[in-house]
Formats: structure tokens, sequence, C-alpha cells
């Protein structure tokens, strides 16, 4: 789970901030972002962030909110798997609402080129070098075939073949056809948390894309490969970057509440 439990963080921190908008449920007069393109049928890791919030207000009730939350467990998601640790600003207060309209066009499809991966990172404080570190964040986890089934079959000029073909194995060309089948993001070591990402885009085994847009001849390519020279080099930026992307737009003070349940706002 700790995959998609980091991806929750970035889901909801490109939304309007870290604000825990993402973890509102849907009710009959509110659409919240759970329904929105980038996280249907794909966000998961709800239950994992009630099971918490539930022993957390235990202890300590009403204080930790649903957003400091979510920014603890996916940095334990990436220490337990191996990687690098940070210490978690803590203080963000949750969000009483939610966007779809903010989830759909803030965060960046498997389709985007590196302009739009840049500006749209740039849009939100980060940089190209911090856009690159945290895409390694897809050393980890998995890839439905509706993701990345244009860039297995149609961008041949950016693809391995022999990786292509392995890929189409199990992700059909007609669409509607094993949408949901599942891949990993990184085939070389897809459950452990280090630099073998980088070392797939050198060598034109991207699963998304997004992921090839970053060593496709473009001004990133410097950074991938520094990341694959030197993972010690990935962890740090990786840690700098989560720490930055977790600095977006929070609410404090008397800004928001703290959650009782995560998902419905007091």
């Amino acid at each position: 789970m700790g995959a998609s439990l980091l991806r929750l963080f970035f889901h909801d921190c490109f939304v309007n901030g870290c604000d825990g908008s993402l973890l509102l449920d849907d009710t009959s007069s509110f659409k919240g972002e759970k329904s929105a393109a980038p996280n249907l049928n794909s966000a998961r890791g709800f239950n994992v962030i009630d099971a918490i919030k539930d022993k957390v207000e235990e202890v300590c009730p009403g204080v930790v909110s649903c957003a400091d939350i979510l920014a603890i467990a996916s940095r334990d998601s990436v220490a337990l798997l191996d990687g690098p640790n940070w210490n978690v600003k803590l203080g963000r207060r949750d969000s009483k609402t939610a966007s779809q309209t903010a989830a759909n066009n803030g965060i960046p499809p498997p389709s985007s080129s590196l302009s739009s991966l840049i500006s749209r990172f740039q849009s939100n404080g980060l940089s190209a070098k911090d856009m690159v570190a945290l895409s390694g964040a897809h050393t980890i986890g998995q890839a439905r075939c509706t993701t990345f089934r244009a860039h297995i079959y149609n961008e041949t000029s950016s693809i391995d073949a022999s990786f292509a073909s392995t890929r189409q194995r199990t992700c059909p060309r007609t669409s509607g056809k094993g949408d949901n089948n599942l891949a990993p993001l990184d085939f070389q070591s897809p459950t452990k948390f280090d630099n073998k990402y980088y070392k797939n885009l050198v060598t034109k085994r991207g699963l998304l894309h997004s992921d090839q847009q970053l060593f496709n001849g473009g001004s990133t390519d410097s950074i991938v490969r520094s990341f694959t020279n030197n993972p010690g080099y990935f962890r740090s930026d990786f840690a700098t970057a989560m720490i930055k992307m977790g600095d977006i737009s929070p609410l404090t003070g008397s800004q928001g509440e703290i959650r009782k349940n995560c998902r419905k706002p007091n």
C-alpha cells in the first residue's frame, strides 16, 4: 500500500494544497476529488488513513489533522520500502470542502509533455529538479493499462521494443479491454524504493509517456543521469522535494479544522 499512500499525498497537495481535501467522500449534494478523473478507480488506501486516524483519535483526540496523517504516512511508506527518511513538518489543518474541477485540472496526466510537467510543478513552487526527483516515486507501485497503452503501442521511437512487447502481453491495444490490468512502474524492483526507475528511463523502459519524457533528449536528461549514477543524490533530493511539496498552501491557525472523521467535515 506504500505507493498508493504516497500518491494520495501528491494528489492531495496538488489540488488547493496539502489540506486533506482528497479524503472527503462524495455525498448527494457534494462531488469531491475522489471521483475526479485522476483518482477514479485508482486512488486507494483511504481505509489505511481511516485506521491510523482512529488510533490517533483514541490517544490524542482532536489534535492531529488528516492532512498531517497523510504527510506522515507517505514519509513512513517511503522509509519502510528502503527509501530515505525526513522530518515531516506538522500543523496543517483540514479543509472543509474539496474541488473536483481543481483535481481534474491540477494533477498532471500520464500523457503530459515535459514542458507541461515542468510548468505544472512550477505553478506549485517546485523546480524541474524537484519534479524529476518526485517522479522517482514511480520506483514503487503499479499503473493501469489505460494509462500506458498509447506509450507502448504508438511511441516506438521512445520505448525499447522488447520492453513494449512484454507490456503489450497484458495490456491489449483495444480501449475497453484490460483497461485495469496492472503493470509495475519500475519493472526491476517494484517494491523497493531505489534509483532503478531512472536506470529504466536511460534504457527507454519508462512505463508512462510522462516518465519517458524526463529522458528523451530534453532539458531534464542530465538530472536523470545524475540520479542514475548517484543514488545518494536521488535520496536527498527526493526528501527535499517531498518537504517542499508538503509546504504547498497549508491551512494553519484558525483556517480549516481538525476533522474527527477524515471522510467528512465536522
